[in-house]
């Protein structure tokens, strides 16, 4: 064994470090001139393209090999910017109810014409009716009824006698109103109404001479504005004179059962011809002004309920939408329902309407939503009952709670 450990010992090469300065490292042999390989005589030349990634001495004859390089794309050339239109909203779910028509009184204008008659007498001609005999004095056919006492149907006589009153008259056209022909002379309707003793239902009729109260040599106001300004609206006028007069061959229009069916404004709307049940409320809430007189002295044509806002607003009643609008200042959005039998519900300060004029509808149905439009001084409805042209104590009508 310790001859084999000498032996091996004799094979490992001295691993100390020289004594001295270390030789000078070897620089690098210049590379020698580029010679011209010439092919083999035993084989075929193959050429050496300018491109090949095989050295210029290779002797193989499979085709040079080329490595994928990545290829960057060419920039593209800048776009012109372009003005971007904004996206319109999206449509609502639930759109709003298309606004209500205008009524006939504002589509409808009357011009002043009334003719001033002195007052005289008239020898009934053969073949006379009171019409013509209208028709030839310019007096209105129940002005000469009534100066003369003639009941309906206004039978009278050849020879008889007749009184013509002294006035104005207006010649009434199709598709005028009462509130129009108020609003051109600037009198208040009511006072036209009881200068011509109008009832149920207040409908004119074209070719119709009706009286217009008022000094007829009085100066007359200068323009149709200011006759317009000197008119105010309430719900007297709406339920007396706003329907248009109806033609010689015209009948009053039937009522609509959907809103989406939208009577014309010339069209006459029938009120039902009776009361078919009793009244309910219209709201749930607390009555915070009652009818009549308040204490400062105005007066209240109904009740003020307080409702939080947007709540349904429910008709008392069976009937037929007579007026929806917002054509007094005071209430705001109105609804203005006639029950037949002469009764008639009002319903104001809506925020939203949802039934249309001469839609019918029924009791406990939803006509629009509370608010406090108009005058209003919260969230309330502002309800009225009347029975011909009188308001009456919604409280004495409704049932207890």
């Amino acid at each position: 064994m310790v001859g084999i450990g000498l032996l091996l010992s004799g094979c490992i090469p001295n691993m100390e470090p020289p004594v001295g300065p270390a030789p000078p490292v070897a620089q690098p042999a210049a590379q020698p001139p580029a010679v011209e390989v010439r092919p083999l005589p035993s084989r075929q030349p193959v050429p050496v393209r300018p491109t090949a990634t095989v050295p210029p001495h290779a002797t193989s004859t499979r085709p040079p090999i080329r490595r994928s390089v990545p290829v960057r794309p060419a920039p593209r050339p800048p776009v012109a910017s372009t003005p971007v239109r904004p996206v319109p909203p999206p449509v609502q779910a639930h759109a709003p109810s298309p606004p209500a028509p205008r009524p006939s009184w504002e589509l409808h204008p009357v011009t002043p014409d009334a003719q001033v008659i002195e007052g005289s007498t008239y020898i009934v001609k053969p073949g006379d009716t009171l019409r013509v005999v209208g028709d030839r004095t310019g007096a209105g056919t129940e002005a000469i009824a009534r100066a003369n006492g003639l009941p309906p149907p206004y039978v009278i006589r050849t020879g008889q006698k007749l009184i013509i009153p002294a006035g104005r008259f207006h010649l009434v056209r199709p598709g005028e109103s009462g509130i129009a022909i108020a609003r051109a002379y600037g009198v208040p309707w009511s006072r036209i109404v009881e200068a011509n003793a109008f009832a149920e239902p207040y409908v004119l009729r074209a070719g119709q001479r009706i009286l217009i109260p008022g000094n007829p040599v009085s100066a007359p106001l200068s323009s149709a504005a200011e006759r317009a300004a000197a008119f105010t609206l309430d719900v007297d006028d709406i339920l007396t004179g706003g329907e248009p007069a109806l033609a010689s061959n015209q009948a009053p229009a039937r009522p609509s059962p959907t809103p989406r069916r939208v009577l014309p404004p010339t069209a006459v709307v029938a009120a039902p011809a009776r009361l078919s049940s009793g009244f309910a409320w219209p709201v749930e809430g607390r009555v915070v002004k009652r009818f009549g007189a308040g204490p400062s002295g105005e007066r209240n044509d109904g009740i003020k309920i307080a409702v939080p806002a947007g709540t349904p607003i429910k008709a008392t009643a069976d009937g037929v939408v007579a007026y929806v609008g917002d054509g007094i200042a005071a209430l705001g959005g109105l609804v203005i329902v006639k029950h037949g039998g002469g009764w008639t519900s009002v319903y104001g300060h809506a925020s939203k309407l949802l039934v249309q004029r001469g839609q019918s509808v029924k009791r406990g149905q939803t006509l629009a939503l509370s608010g406090q439009s108009g005058f209003a001084e919260r969230p309330e409805l502002h309800f009225e009952l009347r029975r011909g042209r009188a308001p009456v104590d919604p409280l004495s009508q409704l049932p207890g709670r």
